[in-house]
């Protein structure tokens, strides 16, 4: 019994001793933080990503420390880090599971960092007592010894032993309480629980709900634009043009068949116009086809040569086939416009991301790289498309290239 409790008691000293140091890390990062989070806000938190994702990565350090001493698993589900605006940045810095980690660091770094040291420091009291009746006289010629009243002769030297005894008993009492009360407080401060996960579930579909309504109404708008300056204004054409053989029969003039001829190319231009216009809402190709039939002749148009690897494909929901498909072209056309690349390699598959099912699209380039989502760009546009059916999208595109972007699309509803 006492066997067990002893070997109980030592792992919990190393518990501590371990969260201690690492509270003292705790500590170091907070002072940056404090010092960054400033600077960040006038620069455009250039470092927000970056940062959140080591804030994630040392809190995951914590779980794994915190679950190994007490056996309780801790649940975390983090959002996708994909912020490139400065809002998104900002959104991502105050996210409730960030601000979740954070309060976890700055309790870790200071409170539990003080209990821990002066916790883990009463064995090593008790030894210091216990051998000072051994060491204090040459000592005391050096240095004045005090623990915890000054020892300047044999008569104190010899109390040493008892107040040794005191701080074993503090230490055998204090550490296991101790340990107790570092798991707990870490696993409620670092248990990502029910409320939250709902709580960041409500804004990503606020969020993605925005998202689908700006997309909604951008389209409606785009395509009053194409009926009024594509479609319509041909179709003007060809009312007028025919007004004019109308007046050149009723003349008897030479030149009713060319009018005719004109009007016929204007007719033929304005339909074609409207076939665009309806491939753009929703391609025909995708019900012929369907997705990878789509895809293929999307591959088949790149001016740079394009390889698609498709594996593993279900048919989806048509509003997620859509969305995939308009991925892809965007993300093609871009390649083809800017990219200056001499191959396009495009993958399309089925996999479970976080217990759902989901349609993962990868578009990789070797163009010159340095890719910029902008606010009215294509990428944007991507992203904003992906984002209304919840799905992610990342983008990596450094100097020199390679580029690619991956989208995330849900489709197990």
């Amino acid at each position: 019994m006492i066997k067990e409790r002893f070997s109980s008691w030592l792992l919990t000293l190393r518990y501590l001793s371990i969260e201690s140091f690492t509270a003292a890390l705790s500590l170091c990062f907070l002072l940056v933080g404090a010092m960054l989070v400033p600077l960040g806000l006038i620069t455009g938190l250039p470092f927000a990503t970056t940062a959140v994702a080591m804030l994630r990565e040392w809190a995951d350090l914590a779980r794994k420390r915190t679950t190994e001493f007490s056996g309780r698993r801790l649940s975390t589900s983090y959002p996708d880090i994909t912020a490139q605006s400065y809002k998104g940045r900002f959104e991502l810095l105050w996210s409730r599971t960030t601000r979740k980690d954070a309060l976890w660091l700055l309790i870790h770094g200071v409170p539990l960092l003080a209990i821990g040291f002066f916790t883990i420091a009463l064995p090593f009291a008790a030894l210091n007592s216990l051998l000072i009746p051994l060491y204090w006289e040459p000592v005391s010629h050096f240095t004045e010894i005090a623990n915890p009243y000054p020892v300047t002769s044999w008569a104190a030297a010899a109390t040493m032993p008892l107040v040794a005894a005191v701080y074993a008993a503090l230490a055998w009492w204090l550490i296991p309480v101790t340990g107790r009360m570092f798991s707990r407080s870490q696993a409620r401060l670092l248990d990502i629980g029910r409320a939250t996960l709902l709580a960041e579930r409500v804004t990503a579909l606020t969020a993605s709900k925005a998202a689908a309504l700006e997309a909604h109404s951008s389209e409606l708008r785009r395509i009053e634009r194409d009926l009024h300056d594509g479609a319509q204004n041909k179709l003007v054409g060809v009312v007028m043009m025919l007004g004019m053989t109308m007046r050149s029969l009723e003349t008897g003039g030479s030149n009713t068949l060319e009018h005719l001829r004109r009007a016929q190319d204007a007719a033929t231009d304005a339909l074609s116009t409207l076939r665009t216009m309806v491939h753009d809402i929703y391609p025909p190709v995708l019900d012929e086809l369907g997705l990878d039939g789509a895809l293929s002749a999307v591959a088949v148009r790149s001016a740079c040569p394009c390889t698609l690897h498709i594996s593993q494909l279900q048919r989806s929901p048509a509003a997620i086939e859509a969305a995939a498909y308009f991925v892809v072209a965007e993300a093609v056309t871009n390649t083809n416009k800017y990219g200056s690349a001499t191959r396009l390699d495009v993958s399309l598959e089925r996999e479970i991301v976080d217990n759902v099912d989901c349609l993962v699209l990868t578009v990789e380039d070797d163009g010159v790289g340095g890719a910029v989502e902008r606010p009215a760009g294509g990428l944007a546009g991507i992203r904003r498309r992906v984002e209304t059916f919840e799905g992610t999208m990342t983008l990596t595109s450094p100097r020199g290239g390679p580029t690619t972007i991956k989208a995330v699309l849900p489709c197990g509803w």
